[in-house]
């Protein structure tokens, strides 16, 4: 168990560096580029780079994914460490955990509805909704500290991949291809990639905070959060983590070439 612990771990992380670096090299790298070039240059460069660094974007995502769960499995299913004390598994504990694989459909209708239309209304619903999943998870589900916070994450990264593999990269092939024969992408598809792909930016950082919840428990109550109440520090962290990647982006426009 040990060995195997240990190696869905490395293959986590390794699929994940892959993953993330290239959500980061599209969001805060090329995204300016693009800006930058012509048609011309845009049909030259894009068919031949985009759809190298997507090979690497959606397949780091579907390895970051399948290691997460089977890690899910082992360390907190198998490993007894989904609840604190005498708890144990309930309705409502098994409900919050499915949920974790329904959360994409539910973003998923949110983002194609009305309220999808203004970013701002649709990211402070979707902080209302991470704020009462969480919740649930603690208070209905009797989830351990480390078990809300990794399944909280675990929620983010499955809306990510689910974005890469049935959104973002269906989108892209039909805008390179596009691009290649000259004629102008559909807009509509260009807008629907890059929104998502913001999404997932966002979603990224609290993420790893998610991830290294071993080393956060006593974070909380040392700023005076009530350890029943220890869900709360994720959704600060969540906040300030979106606040940081706002100013990524506003960093990334004004990095330029030589």
């Amino acid at each position: 168990m040990d060995l195997l612990n240990a190696l869905f771990r490395w293959l986590h992380i390794l699929a994940g560096i892959i993953w993330i670096g290239m959500l980061y090299f599209f969001n805060f790298v090329n995204g300016p580029l693009q800006g930058t070039l012509d048609g011309d240059t845009k049909k030259k460069v894009n068919p031949e780079l985009l759809p190298r660094a997507l090979w690497w974007f959606r397949w780091g995502a579907a390895w970051t994914w399948a290691t997460g769960v089977l890690l899910l499995m082992l360390v907190f299913y198998h490993g007894g460490l989904m609840f604190d004390g005498d708890g144990q598994w309930t309705t409502g504990a098994g409900v919050m955990v499915a949920f974790v694989f329904v959360a994409p459909f539910v973003y998923d209708a949110l983002h194609k509805s009305p309220l999808g239309k203004d970013p701002k209304s649709f990211g402070a619903v979707a902080f209302v909704l991470a704020a009462v999943t969480i919740a649930l998870m603690a208070l209905w589900g009797g989830f351990s500290y480390r078990a809300y916070n990794i399944h909280v994450a675990a929620t983010f990264g499955t809306i990510m991949a689910f974005n890469v593999w049935f959104r973002i990269w269906p989108a892209q092939q039909k805008i390179i291809t596009a691009v290649k024969a000259g004629t102008p992408p559909d807009a509509a598809l260009v807008a629907l990639a890059g929104a998502r792909s913001r999404h997932n930016t966002y979603m990224s950082v609290p993420l790893v905070w998610g991830m290294i919840n071993q080393h956060t428990p006593t974070v909380g109550t040392g700023v005076g959060i009530p350890s029943n109440y220890g869900f709360v520090l994720f959704l600060v962290v969540t906040l300030v983590s979106w606040h940081l990647v706002w100013q990524l982006y506003r960093r990334a426009g004004k990095v330029k070439g030589f």
